[in-house]
């Protein structure tokens, strides 16, 4: 393992579209883009929420599809399972560090869970969404505790990672700032302008609302953000059949990004239905001029009159 920090990391985001439901093929096509972004000289490489096997779009339309969601907890991806370690050897083979969203099986009941594996190909943490958004809920449970297991030291920082709309929730984002992360991975599933046909709900849901949202948690945590989202092809839309419903109902969804610490995009935006792969070189120095500026966990902070506590632990069923 390298200890010398290199002087510009580069950094690789995806925005691309899974096999549908297919654990395995979509776990080699996650292999596929790793082997991409290192070929392009990538240290590290992100992926959306629920990237494997697929986020569940039929929820917003069907909370109930007993056929969609059994086929959907046989191809969620257990840790302890041949097509992890085909992730993990992958990561190791080409020397490249991943933050992976994936929907977890455990002992068949789900859960949306990162992972963050190093580029020797060693798990360095896994974590779960603190909670399952609205019809997310029916088929995904919350985390035990491990959600906040967010942020690891790494050959090229410190990285840490946070699932969708976790971005708005105040104190989960102040305890993922005190880590002091230094890249972080925020993973959307497919995002719709506001308004467009495909992305009916809340501002905060579109496309432009939760790249609001990245691009202030690069501001208050003084960190270089990640933005990673999936596509949407008319393929998705007949395999979960939402094109009668009021989200993913049209292709798109794709508008990763990568925000600098003070907020600036660093990236030209692909079209919505592109799949492809985003780079940036970020200099940390970054960092220090918007840390020179304002930190909150620093000297642009009050903890004398206001603190977090916290609950740490995961919370087991027999104890």
């Amino acid at each position: 393992m390298t200890t010398t920090k290199p002087d510009l990391v580069r950094v690789a985001v995806t925005q691309a579209e899974p096999v549908w439901l297919d654990l395995n093929a979509t776990v080699d096509k996650t292999c596929t883009l790793i082997a991409e972004a290192a070929a392009n000289k990538a240290q590290l490489v992100a992926f959306p929420e629920c990237w494997i096997p697929g986020y569940p779009a039929w929820i917003w339309s069907r909370p109930v599809d007993m056929p969609l969601t059994t086929e959907y907890m046989r191809n969620s991806l257990p840790l302890l399972s041949p097509q992890i370690t085909q992730i993990q050897q992958c990561a190791a083979q080409h020397k490249i560090i991943v933050v992976l969203g994936f929907s977890e099986n455990i002992n068949n009941s789900l859960y949306i869970s990162q992972a963050i594996i190093g580029s020797d190909g060693e798990i360095l943490t896994t974590r779960k969404k603190i909670k399952a958004t609205h019809m997310e809920r029916t088929i995904f449970g919350d985390s035990p505790g491990d959600c906040l297991n967010s942020v690891v030291e790494t050959w090229v920082g410190r990285v840490g990672a946070l699932s969708c709309w976790e971005h708005i929730q105040p104190l989960l984002k102040y305890h993922t700032y005190s880590q002091r992360e230094q890249i972080h991975v925020a993973a959307w599933p497919p995002l719709f302008a506001a308004g467009e046909k495909g992305g009916e709900g809340l501002y905060s849901m579109s496309k432009e609302g939760t790249s609001s949202l990245s691009q202030t948690y690069a501001i208050e945590s003084q960190s270089f953000v990640l933005h990673t989202t999936t596509v949407i092809t008319q393929v998705g839309i007949d395999r979960m059949a939402t094109q009668n419903g009021g989200m993913m109902n049209t292709p798109g969804g794709g508008s990763s990004a990568i925000f600098a610490p003070d907020g600036r995009k660093l990236t030209t935006d692909l079209a919505g239905d592109e799949e492809g792969i985003l780079y940036a070189d970020l200099d940390f120095e970054e960092i220090l001029k918007s840390r020179a500026f304002v930190d909150l966990l620093g000297h642009y902070s009050r903890p004398d009159l206001l603190w977090l506590g916290v609950a740490e632990g995961v919370q087991k069923h027999v104890r």
